[in-house]
């Protein structure tokens, strides 16, 4: 907007408006397709079939709808030059038309048939990301919304984690996909990863599905995309697609019991003996709570608070003496612990490896 420059850009028209909207589109999308790790974000970027299933359709109603703006455009362009005012204009209202059939009937029938084009391909779409049957090798997962964070569970596997999802990556060689079932824990929630799949609600007391079989491997983020609270913005989600091996190695990690230090046993001792034992779980100690992710495997993630922050020890400090200070409106309450317990509490759930 700035090349085009204040006085400029004032007497465009609304066409002209649009019609410059629409090519910047256009060459963001071809950017895109050059560069298509621009974004772990980037629509223009599918990495699984569902994914690019939705991406085909996009660039399908683009050009349909993109024609039909061009066809409009040009009539319109055509209209106000062929029939602007001239000097031998008499101002008196031309000879007015009624009743043209053909006008009827082209007006009626080019945007029915536009339409039914366009239902038909959203149709099969829709039909063929919900129709899948699941294989012998399919990982299952259940993927569980709170306020405000995730809780993955693999039925199959035994393991329980939260907020940061692994899944092994589906080559032509050994095709996979991975099966994840919706559930809500309280309120609406939407499952969305732009680049593996379109969302999908979390509604309470109704499962919901939906399947992924991410063909690359990395890290893909998204986020509840309903809200669902004063932290909506901040139930975020990632999705690391593993190779087999590194999945299969992942697997195993999480299924061991929690690791006894006992440098760390007063931290220990005041994890168990606070609330923090009324909504979290550490499997191998008397932690069992639901209401919060499971620590088991605290510091082999990323991040915490859903993403909000990096999983560092003075993040995590901080997040147990006030949640509010990284994720304002968060259900976790701040402990009111002294700065020596502070610093046993985090030193133990560093050792949550």
């Amino acid at each position: 907007m700035q090349i085009l420059g204040t006085k400029k850009l004032s007497v465009l028209g609304p066409v002209q408006i649009c019609l410059l909207l629409f090519w910047s589109a256009v060459g963001m999308a071809s950017t895109e397709s050059v560069v298509p790790s621009l974004s772990p974000t980037n629509i223009f970027a599918p990495a699984s079939t569902p994914a690019k299933s939705i991406f085909g359709l996009s660039l399908f109603v683009l050009a349909v709808t993109g024609a039909i703006f061009v066809v409009v455009f040009i009539l319109l362009a055509y209209v106000v030059v062929k029939f602007r005012k001239s000097a031998r204009d008499d101002g008196r209202e031309p000879a007015q038309v009624y009743g043209s059939n053909q006008v009827e009937v082209a007006w009626t029938v080019i945007p029915v048939l536009i339409v039914v084009a366009l239902f038909m391909a959203t149709a099969r779409v829709i039909a063929d990301i919900q129709k899948v049957s699941p294989s012998a090798k399919a990982v299952e997962i259940v993927a569980i919304g709170h306020q405000f964070w995730w809780e993955y569970r693999y039925p199959g596997l035994g393991v329980v984690t939260a907020n940061e999802l692994h899944v092994p990556v589906s080559d032509p060689v050994h095709p996979t996909a991975t099966l994840i079932k919706l559930l809500s824990a309280d309120t609406d929630h939407s499952f969305w990863v732009p680049r593996l799949a379109g969302k999908t609600d979390l509604i309470p007391n109704h499962p919901n599905s939906m399947w992924i079989d991410p063909q690359q491997t990395g890290l893909f983020l998204g986020q509840c995309a309903q809200y669902c609270g004063t932290q909506h913005a901040k139930m975020l989600l990632r999705v690391y697609v593993q190779s087999r091996d590194e999945f299969d190695r992942w697997i195993q990690q999480q299924r061991l019991p929690a690791f006894v230090n006992a440098t760390a046993s007063q931290g220990q001792r005041i994890f168990e003996t606070t609330a923090c034992i009324n909504c979290h779980t550490v499997a191998g100690t008397v932690a069992n709570g639901h209401f919060g992710p499971d620590l088991t495997h605290l510091m082999s993630r990323d991040t915490i608070a859903a993403g909000a922050a990096p999983n560092t020890p003075e993040n995590l400090r901080l997040w147990i003496r006030n949640p509010d200070s990284i994720k304002p409106g968060s259900l976790m309450p701040a402990m009111q612990l002294d700065d020596q317990q502070l610093d046993s509490l985090t030193a133990y759930l560093e050792t949550l490896r």
